[in-house]
């Protein structure tokens, strides 16, 4: 008989982390079958629909690399009690929305929330957990739960949405928050100081830079209005300006959440680019792929929901089959290109979508190639950028690499949903038609948007010669081509727990073990920052890619 890798204490600890990951992550998947009905409740065209899925997109996105700059400085635990507190008030403010602007205002509190929760689930697994077996199984667990929730959220989404409403979406998330709340006492206790925490925070720099995104994404939007296309351009302009000063802030702040000096190194400037492109290509498709199923087919929400289960199901299939045998062979880098081009392909076939689809001719195969295609992309997208710094710099490097996926992922909703909407507009054929239409021409832009994914990965992260994804990622040959395997590294906190020494080993989220990316014991200041940034790295890829770390 096996040995108890959990005590009691620690079973309740994982529990209670993980089951709030679990619902954070569902959040970002839960809503795509429930947007034709809060379009029809809240009398909202596509284009509105994509600010619902995208505030909270961009505010994720935009404040986690803050979040876990903030659980290293003022402590996890006081973190992820605020974040909690955050996330579960901005539930209610969604599920309670009587208005199309306090739901998307809500949404954006609630990225806000999970922003700054992520992060702190980390450090405090790393403070929880202090045996090494016990460490790996829990990363295990936390890695294969935010991918479950990323999973089953267009299958829980279609029910709820059919049996209670769409606001039921939210408001399932109450009573996890309020149970969350009253069991943090059990999580370990800070040891940092608020006050002096507070100090080192680069709270303008995120508020500069979030609030540049939102701007831009939101009058990239008003665009296509020709009542608001005056204001829109203004806020373009203002967002711009803010962009600029964010930069500003960041070449001068003695802790940026970004430090710029990274961008002039390739590997990671091309890695940002290629991931926003994967973010703005794919996460519009499955909202589109829902409006047209809904919209077009008369698919109920659970119906929608079920017919994209075959991309997760492929996905983890693919994960542990096909991409580890890639990634020994090829390397990040094709993995990546050839990750791309499917999606490319897959993107393209739903482009071709017809007025009455048979499911298994014109969806499937789509559903499928994109099943392979994702895990694949996620897998090679990061590990150029980590793999060409200093190791003090890993964390760093990833957390700006996935922050850009959240980034295009919001912007790329905005735009394509809008496109959607003015291809609609001004096609004067039948209603039905033009709407189809409309959807089709966004599909086949996301195409386009991957293919230029290919083209700028093989200009921008050309390697010389195959490179064994295992040597590559720092893992074992087994687990080198699970989506999870960019992580850097288990956080290094310097407020709960352990920093690992150069070269010691710290569990990835698979339970396997790799080298962590800290320059000693001594915590310099890029290292206090790879709590969030490992947290980034994981936390992207687990909502995206429900894939391997499931199966383990």
């Amino acid at each position: 008989m096996a040995a108890r890798v959990f005590d009691r204490r620690e079973r309740l600890v994982l529990l209670l982390i993980t089951v709030v990951e679990l619902v954070v992550f569902l959040d970002t998947t839960v809503l795509n079958v429930a947007l034709p009905a809060i379009g029809a409740d809240l009398g909202l065209d596509e284009a509105g629909l994509g600010w619902v899925t995208n505030a909270y997109l961009l505010a994720f996105g935009g404040f986690m690399l803050l979040g876990g700059r903030a659980a290293d400085l003022l402590g996890p635990r006081r973190v992820f009690t605020g974040g909690l507190i955050v996330f579960t008030a901005a539930s209610a403010l969604a599920g309670f929305a009587e208005s199309a602007a306090l739901l998307i205002a809500a949404r954006a509190l609630q990225g806000v929330g999970a922003a700054v929760l992520i992060p702190a689930q980390l450090a405090l697994l790393t403070a929880s957990f202090t045996a090494q077996a016990a460490r790996n199984r829990a990363f295990g667990v936390w890695s294969a739960m935010g991918a479950a929730g990323a999973a089953i959220g267009t299958a829980v989404g279609g029910p709820l949405t059919d049996a209670f409403g769409w606001p039921s979406i939210f408001l399932v998330n109450i009573p996890v928050g309020l149970v969350a709340l009253a069991g943090v006492r059990l999580l370990p206790p800070d040891t940092a100081r608020a006050g002096e925490g507070v100090r080192r925070l680069d709270v303008p720099g995120a508020l500069t830079g979030t609030t540049a995104l939102l701007l831009i994404g939101y009058a990239i939007g008003a665009l296509g209005d020709a009542d608001t296309r005056g204001l829109a351009a203004g806020l373009l302009v203002l967002g711009l300006a803010l962009l600029t000063v964010f930069v500003v802030v960041e070449a001068h702040s003695p802790h940026p959440l970004m430090p710029l000096r990274l961008f002039a190194i390739r590997q990671v400037s091309g890695s940002a680019v290629v991931n926003a492109l994967v973010g703005a290509a794919h996460v519009p498709t499955f909202a589109l792929l829902a409006l047209y199923l809904q919209n077009t087919q008369d698919y109920s929400p659970t119906r929608s929901g079920l017919a994209v289960l075959p991309v997760a199901a492929v996905n983890i299939l693919a994960s542990r089959t096909l991409i580890p045998y890639l990634m020994d062979r090829l390397g990040p880098a094709r993995v990546l290109a050839i990750g791309l081009a499917l999606q490319a392909v897959a993107m393209g076939w739903f482009a071709r979508l017809p007025t009455h689809a048979d499911y298994p001719i014109d969806v499937l195969p789509g559903a499928i190639l994109l099943g392979i295609g994702l895990p694949a992309a996620f897998v090679g997208v990061t590990a150029p950028a980590v793999t060409s710094v200093d190791s003090a710099d890993a964390g760093i490097a990833a957390g700006i690499v996935n922050t850009a996926q959240r980034v295009g992922s919001g912007l790329g909703v905005t735009a394509l949903l809008l496109l959607a909407d003015l291809i609609a507009a001004r096609t004067t054929t039948s209603p039905d038609t033009a709407y189809r239409t409309g959807l089709t021409t966004a599909f086949a832009t996301a195409a386009a948007l991957a293919a230029l994914g290919v083209l700028l990965t093989v200009v921008l992260l050309r390697t010389r010669g195959a490179v064994p994804g295992g040597a590559v990622l720092g893992r074992s040959k087994r687990s080198a081509g699970s989506a999870d395997a960019t992580t850097a590294a288990t956080p290094s906190t310097g407020t709960a727990g352990a920093t690992p020494a150069s070269g010691t080993a710290s569990p990835a989220a698979d339970g396997t073990t790799t080298k962590a990316p800290s320059s000693g014991a001594a915590m310099s200041d890029a290292n206090t920052r790879s709590s969030g940034l490992a947290a980034t790295t994981a936390a992207t890829t687990a909502a995206d890619d429900p894939v391997s770390t499931a199966a383990d």
